[in-house]
């Protein structure tokens, strides 16, 4: 991770205020598979492989990128089988070194969706593989103030709070949720294997594989052991800003802020909450709330499916 000033930087704040959270995954239910069985026969831009796909690499410049299938044979979907590898990946900003671009090159990705704001992206823009095309679409509704942020932070558990009302919003807000169904939109309409990501790979990110994997009949308390593979993924980068953080501005400062840098469970419950008291069911949250349509929901099961 980039050395960051005096102030907060502004990729930690991003990971603050812009993103997911959970708590103990409470009921939002998996979406019923297939939604269409007529639409699943015709061809649906899988990747059309039944060969076995190696475990995401583990990127020393991108720490958080990885499958949203997870590793091994994948995730257990509850219809049966796995969540197929190599169609859909999860990262946090990908600005590579030399030896990690490589390994991205090796992949085969066809598409990048940068989640992040104009402001975010200028002080870390992508850079990807020759061929890779880049996909700006931004979630948040207005620029991140960090002074704002900072200065309502007056305890732990205030960073916390902030991180749960980010993930309500991204139930409850307009643009967000235009965004994220613009995103699912392009995933399931584009050939070939895709990653999408925020700046710390585990708020808008954590969403969007929420609900790619909910869409896949994953099991509830897996889907949150997958949120939570970020404190693991991303372990070293977060413990070197919490001390450059503690180094300039003191151990009071450092510990209100680190609820921003990783994730609890409390995060992602609170959207996972608020997305049942607002549409009951994930299914109901992508039609009605996403705008998605039977059809772009049954085609990125059938991704998800392999």
């Amino acid at each position: 991770m980039s050395r960051c000033g005096s102030r907060i930087p502004a990729l930690l704040i991003a990971g603050a205020v812009l993103f997911t959270g959970s708590a103990g995954l409470a009921a939002a239910e998996p979406v019923p598979v297939p939604v269409l069985a007529g639409l699943l026969e015709s061809g649906s831009a899988g990747l059309g492989s039944s060969a076995p796909v190696a475990d995401a690499p583990r990127l020393a410049s991108v720490d958080n990128f990885r499958d949203v299938a997870g590793t091994g044979a994948g995730y257990a979907r509850a219809h049966g089988g796995h969540v197929a590898k190599g169609v859909f990946y999860r990262s946090n900003a990908i600005a590579p070194n030399d030896a990690d671009l490589a390994t991205l090159a090796g992949l085969g990705l066809t598409v990048a969706y940068d989640l992040r704001s104009a402001a975010e992206i200028a002080k870390k823009q992508d850079r990807l593989p020759d061929g890779v095309a880049y996909v700006n679409i931004p979630i948040l509704s207005g620029n991140v103030n960090e002074a704002e942020i900072v200065a309502s932070i007056h305890t732990p558990e205030d960073a916390r709070e902030m991180m749960r009302t980010a993930n309500r919003t991204f139930v409850t807000g307009e643009v967000e949720r235009a965004g994220f169904g613009k995103l699912l939109t392009e995933l399931a309409n584009t050939d070939g294997r895709q990653v999408f990501h925020c700046t710390a790979g585990k708020d808008r990110t954590g969403w969007t594989s929420y609900l790619l994997l909910s869409i896949a009949g994953v099991a509830p308390e897996a889907i949150m052991d997958d949120y939570l593979l970020t404190n693991e993924y991303a372990a070293e980068s977060i413990s070197a800003t919490l001390a450059h953080i503690e180094q300039g501005q003191g151990p009071e400062m450092a510990a209100k802020i680190a609820p921003l840098l990783g994730v609890e469970r409390s995060y992602l419950q609170a959207g996972i909450d608020q997305l049942t008291a607002t549409y009951g069911t994930v299914a109901n949250y992508l039609t009605a709330g996403l705008g998605l349509s039977a059809q772009t929901v049954a085609v990125l099961e059938r991704k998800l499916a392999g």
